[in-house]
Parts: structure tokens; sequence; C-alpha cells
């Protein structure tokens, strides 16, 4: 098969970008730069907003502006204070809400639900012409964020690190393009050209990826961090609730294994992350103290062997998937991949 252009998905078309590769918006570790070199070098660069106050993330969308005229997104964790469904009202926190209409008020091309439902903010967004995108760990949820208007799901199965869900990657992702009608994004274990293609199998159209992206020189995470990835296997995480509240997949250390046995002392999000996780994890991403607080790790950690430019995982990630292609199916990609 010849001319064959199958890396050039829906995605590339609905997001206007050349590679059907997003980058995870990650509180703390994904700013600017990072969305930047992402975006530049063709794939879908993320603002992580779950770390930043308004004012700081009015500063980083100016940095991605500077750098780059391709889109970008920025991914909110929609923490609800109020929610009535059959109202169809939804209030979230003051915190969020300030997130929000600075995203608006930017007109970013993408806004993205790293946490909970955007329902809440869909019209407003669809009147300023911005695609709206969501994370879901099973089917019921994903469902529930088409009724809500979100553009592009994102199935994020139980390997992913960060928050998560309890349904793996190759299973999740048919089941949730089986259930919904919009385009479905993989994540979770994904960290080269191997995962896109496979992602590409099971019926999604791109692929998000968090972990390989915190391995890259523009990621805002002390090399301790970084290598400690680089360093461990596939079984050197553990999802536990004591970083945010939420079951969160981290790197083991020690400040994991302090809260085994104590799990009755976790507090509910996000009162968890405020008073514990947040202090905690910017001693040990800023810092380098990487045993005093909640790393964020993927099973794909075992598959990352080295720190790189976010532009060169980009192009790296391409370069096997139309490798795969050829050598394994007989498909030969337009020139331009």
């Amino acid at each position: 098969m010849a001319g064959v252009d199958v890396l050039h998905t829906e995605l590339c078309r609905i997001l206007q970008i050349r590679y059907p590769i997003c980058q995870a918006g990650m509180g703390f570790v994904a700013p600017g730069r990072l969305a930047a070199a992402v975006s530049t070098a063709g794939g879908l660069g993320v603002l992580g907003a779950g770390s930043m106050n308004a004012k700081q993330l009015r500063e980083e969308i100016t940095v991605v502006r500077d750098s780059t005229d391709r889109p970008f997104g920025v991914d909110i964790l929609f923490a609800q204070i109020k929610a009535d469904r059959n109202a169809q009202v939804v209030q979230y926190t003051d915190e969020v809400k300030a997130l929000i209409d600075v995203t608006l008020e930017e007109q970013v091309p993408v806004l993205v639900a790293g946490l909970g439902s955007p329902a809440g903010v869909v019209a407003d967004a669809h009147r300023q012409g911005m695609v709206v995108m969501a994370l879901a760990g099973n089917v019921r949820q994903a469902v529930r964020m088409e009724r809500d208007g979100v553009d592009i799901l994102i199935a994020q199965g139980h390997d992913a690190g960060g928050h998560t869900g309890r349904v793996g990657t190759m299973a999740l992702v048919p089941q949730v393009v089986d259930a919904v009608s919009v385009p479905v994004l993989a994540a979770g274990g994904i960290a080269d050209g191997r995962g896109l293609v496979a992602a590409l199998a099971l019926g999604a159209c791109g692929v998000w990826m968090g972990t390989r992206f915190i391995a890259t020189e523009e990621a805002l995470a002390h090399d301790n961090y970084k290598n400690k990835i680089v360093a461990i296997d596939e079984e050197g995480t553990v999802v536990t609730r004591c970083h945010s509240g939420k079951p969160c997949r981290l790197i083991r250390n020690q400040f994991t294994e302090s809260w085994e046995g104590r799990e009755d002392e976790i507090m509910p999000f996000p009162m968890q992350t405020i008073k514990v996780g947040a202090r905690a994890a910017k001693r040990a991403r800023y810092d380098g103290l990487i045993e005093e607080g909640g790393i964020p790790a993927g099973q794909s950690a075992g598959l990352i062997h080295d720190v790189r430019p976010a532009g060169d995982v980009v192009r790296d990630v391409m370069a096997e998937a139309a490798g795969v292609l050829h050598e394994r199916f007989g498909v030969a990609l337009q020139a331009g991949v």
C-alpha cells in the first residue's frame, strides 16, 4: 500500500495540527515552554492549569503565543461545589471559575477537562469556536461527557500516571469508541510509536501522552524527578489517594508508603490536595526531594530511557509509528510524516 496517510487522523483535521499526538496538561510540570515545544513540533501542547492561579495561567498563555502560532490547549481540573444535572446547573469553585474566565478571555483554541465535567462552560467555549476535550476513565463517564457536549473524549486507562481509573487502556479504548459518536483519544501506558499505532487500531484518532513528556527538557520538573522516571520500570508506581483524595498513580516512594494503613485519614478532593498534596508535591517536583511528595508517572515509564527535547519526542514517536506501519503492515506513508 502506497501513499496512505493513516497518521493524519480526524484529530489532526479538527485541531488543525500535523500529528495525532497530544501532550497531557499535567499540573505542576506542563508550563508554556513545554506546550509551545510540542505544538511547534506538530502535536498539541497543553498547559497544566491545575497548579496555577489565574495570573499565572495568563502569563503562561503569553509564553506559548510568544513562541508559536500553532494551536494549544489549557487543562483545568473542574472541581465542583454544587451540581444539579436536572436543572443543568453546574457551579465550580472560585479558583476554577477564575481559570475558566482567563481561558475564555484569551480564546485558547482547546479547553481540556483533566478531571470532572466541563458541562458548565461548554456552551461558552463553543460560542468562541473552542474545542472542548475531557478525560474519562470508564464508558459511563464517556457517555455522560458526550451528553454534556464534549467534542473529543480522552479514554484514559488504569496504566496512566496521575489521576486514573480502574480499567486498563487496552480494554477501555475500544469500548469507549463503540459507546460514543465523538472522536476518542487513547491515554495510559503510551510512550512511543508502537503505542500510537496500537491506539489507532483500537479505534482512537490519536494519543494523549503524559509521562513521556515529563522526561523532557522543557517540563517544569526537577532533574531528579525526570531521571527517576528513566530509572524505574513498569512496576515502580502505585495508585493511591494520598496526593489529592482521588486515585492517582505516583512513583512509589517514602511519601506514598507513609500513607499505607492510614487511608482513613485521607480527605476528599480537593482538600487533600490543598492541605497535603500540593505542598509535598512542590518539594518533590521542584526541589528534587523525590521521596517527600507525590510524583506522578504511568506504567509507560519502563519504555522511557532518556530525557530529551519535547519536539524530538513528537518527531520520534511519529517516525517509529511510520516504521511500524511499513515494516509490519506494508503501509507506505506520504512524504512529510
